[in-house]
C-alpha cells in the first residue's frame, strides 16, 4: 500500500536538507517532490531531476483534498499553512514503517507543526476580531458579497503521468565451497630381493683356487624390497569467478490520464423571442 508523507517548511534550504537526509537513508528520489512558493504566487516543482511551474491557486487546496479523502477541516489546515510556507515536501513510500521513518526525517529538519500553526492563526484572528469590532464584519460582509456577484470559475484539471522507477529484488545465487572425498586406487610395480642357497653335488680334483678357500670364512648377503610411499600435493584445477551482469532494457508504460473537457453553449434568446412573435402575427 503506498503511503504518502507532506512536510511543509517555512525555509526552502530545510525542505531540501530533508531531501537529501532521505535519500542518505535509502527513500527513492524519484518518489520525492518539492513545491518551492515564489513571490509572484507561483509554484515550482521538482520531482528527481524535472522542475515544472504551475499556479498555486486551487492547486494546492486539490492536492490536500485527495490525499486526506475529502477531510475539510484537516485540508483547509494543511491549504493554510501551504499558503504561508515557503516549500512543500511530499515523498510517497510503500510501507507505514518506511512513512514513520519519513516523517521523523521531516519533523528532525523543520517541519511545520501544522496543528500548531493552525491554533496560532485561529488566536491571531481572534484578537484582530475583537479589537476592530463591528468594521471588521461590515468589510468582510462587502468582501464576500463582491465575491459571489463576480465570474464563476471553473477549474480544468488535467492528469500527468509520472513515469519514475524503483529497485526490486528478482532473484540471486549463493555459492558455497565444502570439502569432499572419494576414494582412488593406483596401480605400482614393487621390486623385491630373495637370496636363494643351491647345493649340488660335484665330484671332481681340487684345485689351487679350491685350496685357496680352503678356510674358514663368512659371506653376508642383504636383501632388498621396495615399498609403496604416500604423498598428496593440492593443486588448482579450476577457478569460479562470481560477478554480476547488468542489462539494461526499454519498457513502454501504457496508461491513461484524465483531463476536465469544459463545452460551451451558446443559448440565442433573440431568435427564439423573434420566432415566437412573428408565429403570433401570421396566425
Amino acid at each position: 500500500m503506498t503511503h504518502t508523507v507532506v512536510g511543509l517548511f517555512d525555509n526552502r534550504n530545510e525542505a531540501q536538507a530533508a531531501m537529501q537526509e532521505l535519500i542518505q537513508q535509502g527513500f527513492i528520489k524519484e518518489n520525492i517532490d518539492i513545491s518551492n512558493r515564489s513571490a509572484s504566487d507561483s509554484t515550482v516543482t521538482t520531482t528527481g531531476n524535472t522542475t515544472t511551474e504551475t499556479g498555486a491557486g486551487d492547486s494546492i487546496s486539490n492536492f490536500f483534498s485527495s490525499l486526506f479523502g475529502g477531510d475539510e477541516t484537516t485540508t483547509r489546515n494543511y491549504s493554510n499553512a501551504a499558503n504561508e510556507a515557503d516549500a512543500i515536501l511530499a515523498v510517497q513510500v510503500d510501507s507505514a514503517e518506511r512513512a514513520s521513518q519519513a516523517a521523523e526525517i521531516l519533523d528532525r529538519n523543520g517541519a511545520i507543526d501544522v496543528d500548531e500553526r493552525n491554533a496560532q492563526y485561529q488566536q491571531n484572528f481572534a484578537q484582530t476580531s475583537g479589537t476592530t469590532g463591528t468594521g471588521t464584519t461590515e468589510n468582510l460582509t462587502t468582501e464576500n458579497r463582491t465575491t459571489n456577484q463576480g465570474d464563476m470559475a471553473i477549474p480544468v484539471i488535467e492528469e500527468e503521468l509520472q513515469v519514475g522507477k524503483r529497485a526490486v529484488e528478482t532473484g540471486g545465487a549463493r555459492i558455497r565451497s565444502r570439502i569432499i572425498e572419494k576414494p582412488i586406487e593406483e596401480t605400482v610395480r614393487l621390486r623385491e630381493e630373495h637370496i636363494v642357497v643351491n647345493r649340488q653335488p660335484v665330484n671332481r680334483a681340487v684345485t689351487n683356487s679350491d685350496m685357496a678357500n680352503f678356510k674358514e670364512g663368512e659371506i653376508k648377503l642383504t636383501e632388498h624390497a621396495e615399498e609403496a610411499v604416500v604423498n598428496k600435493q593440492a593443486r588448482v584445477v579450476e577457478e569460479v569467478s562470481v560477478g554480476k551482469q547488468v542489462e539494461e532494457r526499454d519498457q513502454i508504460i501504457t496508461d491513461t490520464v484524465r483531463r476536465t473537457d469544459v463545452e460551451v453553449e451558446e443559448i440565442n434568446t433573440d431568435v427564439t423571442t423573434n420566432d415566437a412573435t412573428r408565429r403570433a402575427t401570421n396566425s
